[in-house]
């Protein structure tokens, strides 16, 4: 038996891909226990125009945080209309906080004081228990926990949702006589980034040792232009650039229909996850066992972040210079366990 009201629920989360796709499975334990819960998401534009037309979410407010001071005013009215049952703030920074803060609720559900930043937790009324640091997928469904809703199973429903994405998603296929290999040349961050260079001598690999076709995916940011540019001047097999092709429901498109992902740490990564598509994840600057593939594929983890033989626990230090540390030859000899393990499956699929 759930422990509060469910009938309309509001959930603050607004930034980060990875993140937002992390949401997906509470969704789903919630509407799997509530089939007639109205779902109202709190999110900032980018995540939104990955998870706008998911069946699940009923409404999303966004949040223009660039917008300064005067965003938190539009969202304080938006807000001062509704009601809900249950606020879940599944964020820890400030800006959540405040942002609960001007929600109508009974319940506002948060993390833990232990684990909740910038006093966010002076803004919700109710906590999850404190726990151990683990994977922030599974972080998520301790909300689902103490709400006593089942969490499995574990479900994203993330790709191609309507006949118009499905035709995107083969126009866009039609181009290509081999099956493709996604490549993220960017990343939120520079330091998450691994040097475009070697990005061409795996373009150059996944076409003539492994018959695939590499595509460059991305925005177009400077650094994921300069990325480009790089790798475009330096292959010898021309990789396909779909940068700023399709936004992340394209981005979706592509990667359901690849053969093998290949990212660094980064939004994509959990989007391929959720495709169950697999994905070479390069991880160095996060700690893998909070930020790399949830549940599998964990065969095909580059870790970076930690030293030869070192157990390191979990935790939330980012470690810098760590990403240099990726060989091309690891990224290959991922590919070759990809080819050997999954290579079948993809195929016949």
């Amino acid at each position: 038996m759930t422990r509060v009201a469910m009938d309309r629920i509001c959930i603050v989360m607004m930034s980060a891909v990875g993140d937002a796709v992390h949401v997906l499975p509470a969704l789903h334990a919630i509407k799997r226990a509530h089939p007639a819960a109205h779902i109202t998401w709190v999110l900032q534009p980018g995540p939104a125009s990955l998870v706008r037309g998911h069946p699940l979410v009923d409404e999303i407010i966004l949040f223009d945080r660039t917008a300064g001071g005067r965003g938190f005013l539009d969202i304080r009215r938006t807000l001062a209309g509704r009601s809900f049952d249950l606020v879940i703030n599944l964020q820890v920074y400030f800006k959540a906080g405040i942002i609960t803060g001007f929600t109508n609720a009974p319940v506002k559900l948060g993390f833990d004081r232990a684990r909740a930043r910038d006093f966010n937790w002076l803004f919700t009324t109710h906590r999850i228990p404190p726990h151990a640091m683990q994977h922030v997928q599974d972080q998520y469904l301790e909300f689902t926990d103490w709400l006593g809703v089942p969490s499995a199973p574990v479900t994203w429903n993330l790709g191609p949702w309507n006949e118009a994405e499905r035709e995107w998603q083969r126009a866009f296929m039609a181009r290509f006589e081999r099956p493709t290999a996604p490549i993220v040349v960017a990343t939120s961050k520079a330091e998450k980034d691994w040097a475009p260079e070697r990005w061409a001598e795996v373009c150059d690999a996944l076409w003539h040792d492994f018959g695939l076709q590499p595509v460059l995916v991305g925005g177009r940011s400077p650094r994921e232009v300069h990325a480009e540019q790089v790798i475009l001047a330096r292959a010898s097999a021309k990789p396909f650039s779909a940068l700023g092709n399709g936004g992340l429901r394209g981005l979706v498109g592509i990667f359901d229909a690849a053969a093998v992902v290949l990212s660094p740490d980064t939004g994509p990564l959990h989007i391929s996850v959720a495709l169950d598509r697999p994905v070479v994840s390069l991880v160095g600057y996060s700690n893998p066992k909070r930020v790399g593939p949830y549940r599998k594929f964990g065969d095909l983890l580059i870790d970076a972040y930690g030293e030869p033989g070192e157990g390191y626990a979990i935790s939330m230090e980012n470690r810098l210079g760590r990403m240099p540390r990726i060989s091309v030859r690891d990224v290959l000899d991922r590919v070759e366990r990809w080819r050997s393990a999954y290579g079948a499956r993809i195929a016949g699929s």
